[in-house]
């Protein structure tokens, strides 16, 4: 099973077409982290291939020592490219805000460039390494993208963006605790479960979406702006954070493997990419809370 974020498909973050994290997770006194379960272990990636005492670690079933091989993904990696990503999002949302009035060619530009948007991400997700100039522009066109939807949502509705912020915050930061507290597991069971209500949700959506267009549904169907459109959108929600939870999961298991440093890239696009779906789908739930 391979992760519900494209980017977490590619190299270095699964293993036999699974999920490092669930197949191949260290177990205290065994060689996974040395040998069978490490996937990086067959590109040379093995952290503790350079430690004598991680193998008295293993043996006597003690936590290995931290890895003195050097080019290897950590934390800070993470957030420093998690930063820079997140940030060209929120400066071309700025400057989009700014400088685009709200207008027809506005949203069609917010179109075009949530296509470029997804042109780039899918680009990217295809590719075997990371690529730095992709993920920063697939974060500045959807930062466009963002920009004019804000700016159109808070010219009818004041305040829905800031509002939208905060929730995607606080989301973000519930499922962080919630996850670090260790209140979910996330197994392959947990992930198989998840990925098919959201592959689920997400078909219902397009067949909807179609429905709209063709106008069979033209009052927006289960994307209404009634009690419906509330329970989709809170659903939606629920599906962004389940998301955040494989991403979490997926940079952990990165860092205990040794993932060589430039995978720190695609665990800020990937994080990016949920972040942004949580954070539209949250400027839908204020704006239909707020109507009267």
């Amino acid at each position: 099973m391979r992760s519900s974020n494209p980017v977490f498909s590619r190299r270095g973050f699964s293993r036999d077409n699974g999920y490092a994290g669930f197949n191949a997770a260290p177990q205290a006194g065994g060689p996974a982290v040395g040998t069978q379960g490490n996937p990086y272990a067959q590109q040379g990636g093995n952290p503790y291939a350079q430690n004598p005492y991680a193998q008295q670690d293993l043996q006597y079933g003690a936590p290995p020592q931290a890895p003195v091989a050097t080019g290897r993904m950590t934390m800070d990696d993470v957030v420093m490219r998690s930063a820079m990503t997140l940030g060209t999002v929120v400066v071309g949302a700025v400057l989009a805000w700014a400088l685009l009035p709200v207008s027809t060619t506005s949203y069609g530009l917010a179109i075009g460039s949530a296509l470029v948007a997804f042109v780039l991400a899918m680009v990217q997700s295809f590719k075997r390494a990371a690529s730095p100039a992709l993920i920063i522009g697939y974060a500045a066109f959807e930062g466009v993208f963002l920009g004019v939807i804000s700016e159109m949502y808070n010219a009818r509705w004041h305040g829905a963006p800031f509002q939208a912020v905060l929730g995607t915050m606080a989301v973000a930061g519930a499922t962080l605790l919630v996850y670090k507290a260790g209140w979910i597991r996330v197994t392959a069971r947990y992930a198989r479960i998840g990925l098919t209500i959201a592959i689920a949700f997400i078909v219902v959506m397009a067949v909807n979406l179609l429905l709209v267009a063709f106008g069979v549904a033209p009052d927006g169907g289960l994307r209404s702006s009634g009690p419906l459109g509330a329970i989709v959108g809170i659903l939606a929600i629920l599906i962004g954070a389940f998301f955040l939870t494989l991403d979490f999961k997926q940079i952990e298991d990165g860092i205990t493997y040794g993932a060589p440093k430039e995978e720190a890239w695609l665990a800020a696009f990937g994080l990016t990419m949920t972040l942004v779906w949580i954070y539209v789908e949250m400027l839908r739930l204020v704006a239909i809370f707020s109507r009267d």
